[in-house]
C-alpha cells in the first residue's frame, strides 16, 4: 500500500480557478470577480466572528485606549484652515519648521498618518485611536481614511482620536486636515435606493452621484465632523477595466458635479483622486481629469488633491512620462493640485533590511523606515508621505524626523 498522501479535493473549485487565473494575469468576468468579491466577504465575516467568540471567551483584550465610539451625535464644525494648520505647526516651534509645506493656503506636515490595514476589532480600533491622537500631538496633522477601511471603523477610531486631541491636548478642528474615500460599496452601509446595480462597475466600484452623496454623509457621521477636508474617489480607475473610455469621463463629470455640489453645501472642502495604478500605468490621464473639473466648475474648481503611491521600490510617478512628458508630479504642480504619496514603507517592506543599493540619504536617521519615508517625503512635488501607523512607539519613531529641520 503506498504511503503517499491522496491529494485533497478543494472545497472550493470554482475559486480555485479564480485564484489561479489571478496569479497567471488573466482577466476575470464580472461573474467571477463577484465570486472572489463575496468569497473574501465571507472569509471577512468569519474572521470577525471567530474574534469576538474568541474574546467572549478570554474577555475583552487589553487596550491602551479603549471606548471608541461608533458615531457622535453632535459633529465638530468647522474644517482646516490657513490660520489654524500656521497655529499647529508654530506650537511646535521654530525647528520644526521645515517639517510643514503649504498646500491650497493650509500648512501641512509632510508625514501623514494612514488607518488603512488591521483587524475589524475593538482592540484595533483602541489602537488607532491613540496613534491618531498621538501623531497629532507629536506635530502630523493630515490624517487620511476611508469609508472602507476595516469596514467604517477607521474612520470612526479617526473620530476618537481627533476628539481626544481637542478635549484633552488643547487641540482645534481648524488645525488638522482629515482626507477619507469613497467608491466602494459595502452592503452594510450604501442606503436603500442610493445605488442601482447598473451604477456597480463589475460589481465591485461605483462613483454614481446619488451614491456618493450618501458615502459622504455616512462619512461626516462616522468622523463626526460637519465637513471632510478632503474627499477622495478611491481607484477610479477600476471603472476604467468595465466601460469604455468615453462612459468613464460622462461618469466622471457626474461624480465631479456631485462633489463641487458637496463643497457648495459645507460637507467637504476639496476632492481628488486616491489611485494606486491609476497614474502609474497610465490609465488616469490627469489633463483630462482638471479638463473634465473645469468644465463642471470652472476656473474654481475645487479639484485640488492627487494621491498615488510613492516609494523606493514603486518610483513610477518619478520616472515614467505622463501626458505631455512631464512626469504626474510635475503635471500635478502645472495643475495646482497638492500631490501626496502613499504606501511610504510598502506595508511594512520597507521598514527595514533596506540594501545598499536603497539611494542616499540625509545622515542622522536611525532607522530603515525613518530612510524610507525621508525617500518618499523629500521628493520634488510631493506635499506629505502617509505612512499607516496604528502603533503608538511606530508614531514616536516616524515622526522624529519633525526634529530635523533638514527638508
Amino acid at each position: 500500500m503506498s504511503t503517499s498522501r491522496r491529494p485533497r479535493r478543494s472545497r472550493h473549485p470554482t475559486l480555485n480557478s479564480v485564484l489561479e487565473k489571478l496569479q497567471h494575469g488573466v482577466d476575470l468576468t464580472e461573474g467571477e470577480l463577484s465570486l472572489l468579491k463575496g468569497q473574501l466577504d465571507d472569509l471577512e465575516h468569519r474572521a470577525q466572528d471567530q474574534a469576538v467568540r474568541r474574546a467572549e471567551a478570554h474577555g475583552p483584550a487589553p487596550a491602551a485606549d479603549p471606548d471608541v465610539r461608533d458615531a457622535y451625535s453632535e459633529r465638530l464644525a468647522g474644517h482646516a484652515t490657513p490660520e489654524g494648520t500656521t497655529e499647529f505647526a508654530s506650537r511646535f516651534g521654530a525647528g520644526t519648521v521645515d517639517f510643514y509645506r503649504p498646500a491650497q493656503g493650509l500648512s501641512l506636515s509632510t508625514i501623514g498618518i494612514g488607518t488603512h490595514l488591521g483587524a475589524a476589532d475593538e482592540e484595533t480600533d483602541a489602537m488607532y485611536a491613540g496613534a491618531v491622537r498621538a501623531a497629532l500631538r507629536t506635530g502630523a496633522n493630515l490624517i487620511d481614511t476611508s469609508l472602507t477601511y476595516r469596514r467604517q471603523r477607521s474612520e470612526r477610531a479617526t473620530a476618537t482620536g481627533l476628539r481626544r486631541f481637542i478635549d484633552n491636548d488643547g487641540g482645534d478642528r481648524e488645525q488638522v486636515v482629515v482626507c477619507t474615500k469613497g467608491g466602494y460599496p459595502l452592503s452594510e452601509c450604501v442606503t436603500p435606493g442610493a445605488l442601482e446595480p447598473t451604477e456597480v462597475a463589475g460589481g465591485v466600484h461605483s462613483i454614481a452621484p446619488a451614491f456618493l452623496a450618501d458615502q459622504i454623509r455616512r462619512s461626516r457621521q462616522n468622523l463626526g465632523l460637519e465637513t471632510i477636508d478632503v474627499y477622495y474617489l478611491h481607484n477610479p480607475e477600476t471603472q476604467l477595466k468595465h466601460v469604455g473610455g468615453s462612459e468613464f469621463m460622462r461618469r466622471i463629470r457626474a461624480a465631479f458635479h456631485q462633489l463641487e455640489c458637496a463643497v457648495s453645501d459645507g460637507s467637504i472642502r476639496y476632492y481628488g483622486t486616491a489611485t494606486w495604478d491609476g497614474y502609474r500605468s497610465g490609465l488616469l490621464s490627469l489633463p483630462a481629469l482638471v479638463a473634465a473639473a473645469r468644465e463642471v466648475g470652472g476656473d474654481g474648481h475645487h479639484l485640488r488633491f492627487l494621491q498615488l503611491p510613492l516609494n523606493l521600490g514603486m518610483q513610477e510617478a518619478l520616472t515614467h512620462p505622463a501626458e505631455g512628458g512631464g512626469s504626474v508630479l510635475k503635471l500635478a504642480a502645472e495643475s495646482g493640485i497638492t500631490v501626496i504619496v502613499s504606501a511610504s514603507l510598502l506595508q511594512g517592506r520597507l521598514a527595514r533590511d533596506l540594501t545598499a543599493d536603497t539611494p542616499p540619504s540625509r545622515s542622522g536617521l536611525r532607522t530603515d523606515a525613518q530612510r524610507a519615508i525621508q525617500f518618499a517625503r523629500s521628493r520634488a512635488g510631493v506635499t506629505s508621505a502617509l505612512v499607516g501607523m496604528r502603533s503608538v512607539a511606530h508614531v514616536a519613531e516616524n515622526l522624529a524626523l519633525a526634529r530635523d529641520t533638514a527638508g
